[in-house]
C-alpha cells in the first residue's frame, strides 16, 4: 500500500526566470557609482507605461508608498481615513503612523471591497482622504468613489497592492485615484523580493513625495545633505529594480497566467450550490492575485474546517482576511456585518505561475469535498 504524502502545493511562489537572474546580477556586478539608479530609472519608466501614468516612485514596499503619499497630502494628527474593514493591517498601519485614525466601513458581499454607500454615510469634517483596497485583484467601484470623492473635496487614494492586472472600464487599477500604491512582494503576481511603487498624474504630489523618498532633500536643492523637510527613507535598491525590469519585460505573461489560472478554478466551481468566487463583471478584468472562494453560511463550511481539509492533503492555503476592527490595536466595529461573517467561511486558493492542471484539480477536489460534490 502506497501511504506517501502527495507533493505539497504552495499557495504562491514567483516566477523567476533566467533573465531576471541576468539582470539582478548586472544590477550586483555593475550597478553602482554612476550606474546606481540605472535600473531604478528604467522600472519606473516601464511602469508608468504600462500602468499609463504620468509619475512613479519606486519604493521599499506598497506600505512605504502609502505612508508617503499620504503624508504628501497633508494628513496628520486628528484626521481620518475612510477605508474597508477587511484589509491587510499595512493598508491602516500608515494613517496610524501618522497620528491619523482609519475609519472602517463594511465592505460588499459581492466584491468584498468597500461599500460607497458606507462611505459616503461615514464623511465627517475630520476626513482627509478615503483608501480604496482592491482586495484580491476585486476591483472596487471607483466610478462612485470618485464622485463621492470630489462631491465633499476628498481625496481617493488606490491601494492596487494586489491588482496588478486588473483593468476598470479599460484603466488599470492604481492609475485613477489622487495616487495609486504597489506592492512587489514575493507573493505577488509581479515582485522585486520585497518592494512596491507610488504612482500618480499629479505633478505637485509627485514632486512632493519625491522629496520625501529622500529623506526630505528636494531634488531641485543646490547644498549637498541639505534636507529641507523630514523626510522617510522607503527606498528600492538598484538590484531589486532590475528583477522588476526583467518581470516588466513579462508583464502580459505573468499577468496572463494568473487569469489563466483562476478562470480554470472558476469554471469547474461554478457549478456549486452556494460558493462565491472572485467577481469579474462586465467591463472589469480581474487581475486574479488571489482566486478566493466563499461559502454560503447555509453550507455549514468553516474557515478551521477549510484549512484543515487542504491540510490533510498537503496543500498550503491562505485564510481570507480578518476584519481590521476586530484586531486588538483598533476599535471594534460589529456593524460591519459583512467584514465579519465573510472570512469565518472563505479560503484564498493556491496559485502561482508554474502551476499545473494536476495541482488544480486537487486543490478542486477539496473545494468540492467540502459539499461533497464529486
Amino acid at each position: 500500500m502506497d501511504t506517501a504524502k502527495p507533493s505539497r502545493i504552495l499557495y504562491t511562489k514567483p516566477s523567476i526566470t533566467e533573465l531576471e537572474v541576468r539582470y539582478a546580477t548586472d544590477a550586483a556586478a555593475n550597478g553602482w557609482g554612476e550606474r546606481c539608479y540605472d535600473y531604478i530609472n528604467r522600472f519606473e519608466a516601464a511602469f508608468r507605461a504600462h500602468l499609463g501614468t504620468s509619475y512613479a516612485i519606486t519604493t521599499s514596499s506598497c506600505t512605504g508608498a502609502l505612508h508617503m503619499g499620504m503624508a504628501a497630502l497633508g494628513i496628520g494628527p486628528g484626521d481620518e481615513v475612510i477605508m474597508g474593514d477587511t484589509n491587510w493591517i499595512a493598508s491602516a498601519a500608515p494613517i496610524t503612523h501618522l497620528g491619523a485614525k482609519p475609519v472602517f466601513v463594511d465592505i460588499r458581499p459581492d466584491s468584498w471591497c468597500i461599500d460607497p454607500d458606507l462611505v459616503e454615510a461615514a464623511i465627517t469634517p475630520r476626513t482627509k482622504a478615503i483608501l480604496a483596497v482592491h482586495l484580491y485583484g476585486n476591483l472596487c467601484d471607483m466610478d462612485r468613489l470618485l464622485v463621492i470623492g470630489e462631491k465633499h473635496g476628498i481625496p481617493v487614494i488606490e491601494d492596487a497592492a494586489e491588482a496588478i492586472g486588473s483593468l476598470y472600464f479599460g484603466k488599470r487599477a492604481g492609475s485613477m485615484g489622487a495616487f495609486g500604491a504597489f506592492s512587489f512582494h514575493g507573493t505577488k503576481t509581479v515582485t522585486t523580493g520585497e518592494g512596491g511603487m507610488f504612482v500618480t498624474n499629479d505633478g505637485a504630489l509627485y514632486e512632493r513625495v519625491l522629496t520625501l523618498s529622500n529623506h526630505g532633500r528636494s531634488p531641485t536643492q543646490s547644498k549637498q545633505f541639505w534636507p529641507d523637510v523630514v523626510g522617510f527613507k522607503y527606498k528600492m535598491s538598484n538590484v531589486q529594480a532590475a528583477m522588476g525590469c526583467a518581470q516588466m519585460e513579462r508583464i502580459d505573461e505573468l499577468t496572463g497566467r494568473k487569469q489563466q489560472i483562476f478562470h480554470y478554478y472558476r469554471d469547474r466551481l461554478q457549478d456549486l450550490p452556494g460558493v462565491r468566487m472572485n467577481p469579474e463583471p462586465t467591463n472589469i478584468v480581474n487581475g486574479a492575485w488571489m482566486p478566493t472562494v466563499v461559502f454560503d453560511p447555509s453550507s455549514g463550511v468553516t474557515r478551521e474546517r477549510l484549512v484543515a481539509a487542504f491540510a490533510a492533503n498537503n496543500i498550503d492555503a491562505r485564510v481570507f482576511f480578518y476584519p481590521l476592527s476586530g484586531l486588538p490595536m483598533f476599535e471594534e466595529v460589529p456593524d460591519n456585518r459583512h467584514a465579519h461573517d465573510i472570512p469565518g467561511r472563505a479560503i484564498n486558493l493556491p496559485s502561482y505561475h508554474d502551476m499545473t492542471r494536476e495541482d488544480q484539480d486537487r486543490v478542486i477536489a477539496v473545494v468540492r469535498g467540502m459539499l461533497r460534490v464529486e
